[in-house]
């Protein structure tokens, strides 16, 4: 039995002024049991059915469409660029875009059918086109990157979608900032670690420097992807949808099954608490309050570990291409930007002004 046979039923609603799953099927203690095991349902005893919180996992365990935006971004749509918002949607998921892609630049498509209002966004001309980008500049002053993302989602409505791409010939992007990684020392790494006493969290940084994840990847993975005995781990369909294999760190198969033990994980290594994927937000949040009690004052977010992985990997003298591999990066030139922090012959040449 699983979820798409014909006993179950799935519909979306609001329980408690949060978003839900509600599921209905006829009383049947067989279901019911099935239901407690598979999920973290909760009986709703004003409503009399059962519910799950409205997430990721749960519409792909229910074989529900996944949610791309929500109902604050579609209510601000005049309805006459409505339908081309639909079309846009429908045209990334035939592309087979990612969510966090499908979510960004529906978002950012959205941007310029508020300002339009009722003018349909299909009249509009590359003059005036011109002048959208150049209001995201002067008026909003948006960063670099935030302006590449709206030509990006602009640019697939008329070029993909409309099959225009004269529409941007006149129209150039902003010049990216050439930005280094930002990254922590081992003693650093060693010290916020140290701050960490909740297990589970500590083993969730653990894997997030001891592998180079993006935190995405740490929450994401799953029971399946960890083979102890070989010492690996698949990270699936990660960014650019592909899989890759990383190393699982020796140091920290006791504590892996310990936590194994003690949680009881059923899908997810790491579980949210209505038994999906943990939250990326709250991993981040961990991070943060590990480096606030570990005193340490650098601008570094949660990602700053897997550069700091790459990093101290090129000062052990691992070849670029092997971590060029853990990383996942699709090209050398991505992973080189690494060798501009770790290049040991420049960092021991001397001053002038230390020979005077």
């Amino acid at each position: 039995m699983n979820f798409s046979d014909k006993y179950f039923q799935f519909a979306l609603g609001y329980h408690h002024g949060k978003e839900v799953i509600w599921i209905t099927f006829d009383k049947n203690n067989e279901l019911i049991q099935f239901l407690r095991q598979n999920t973290r349902a909760r009986w709703s005893a004003s409503q009399r059915k059962w519910y799950v919180a409205d997430n990721k996992h749960y519409r792909q365990l229910f074989g529900l469409e996944e949610k791309i935006t929500g109902k604050e971004v579609i209510s601000k749509i005049h309805l006459v660029n409505l339908p081309e918002f639909t079309r846009f949607q429908e045209h990334l998921k035939l592309k087979a875009y990612s969510p966090n892609t499908l979510r960004t630049y529906s978002i950012a498509f959205a941007q310029l059918l508020y300002l339009l209002k009722n003018f349909p966004v299909q009249n509009l001309s590359p003059e005036r086109l011109r002048s959208y980008f150049l209001y995201c500049h002067e008026k909003l002053q948006l960063s670099e990157n935030e302006i590449h993302s709206r030509i990006n989602a602009v640019k697939f409505y008329y070029e993909q979608v409309l099959h225009q791409p004269k529409m941007f010939i006149d129209i150039p992007r902003p010049k990216k900032k050439q930005t280094l990684p930002k990254m922590l020392s081992k003693a650093e790494v060693k010290k916020i670690l140290n701050q960490v006493d909740n297990p589970k969290h500590r083993l969730m940084l653990q894997i997030c420097y001891g592998m180079g994840l993006r935190v995405s990847e740490v929450v994401n993975l799953k029971i399946a992807d960890i083979d102890s005995h070989h010492k690996t781990v698949r990270i699936e369909q990660a960014k650019g949808k592909k899989d890759r294999m990383v190393v699982l760190p020796e140091i920290i198969l006791v504590d892996l099954r310990n936590y194994y033990l003690q949680y009881r994980p059923k899908i997810f290594l790491f579980e949210g608490q209505y038994g999906d994927a943990y939250s990326v937000r709250s991993l981040q949040a961990v991070f943060k309050n590990a480096m606030n009690k570990a005193g340490i004052i650098k601008n570094v977010g949660i990602h700053g570990l897997r550069h700091s992985f790459a990093t101290h990997l090129l000062e052990t003298g691992t070849d670029i291409r092997f971590i060029q591999e853990l990383l996942g990066h699709n090209s050398i030139k991505t992973t080189q930007i690494y060798t501009h922090i770790t290049d040991v012959q420049k960092w021991n040449i001397k001053s002038p002004l230390d020979m005077l």
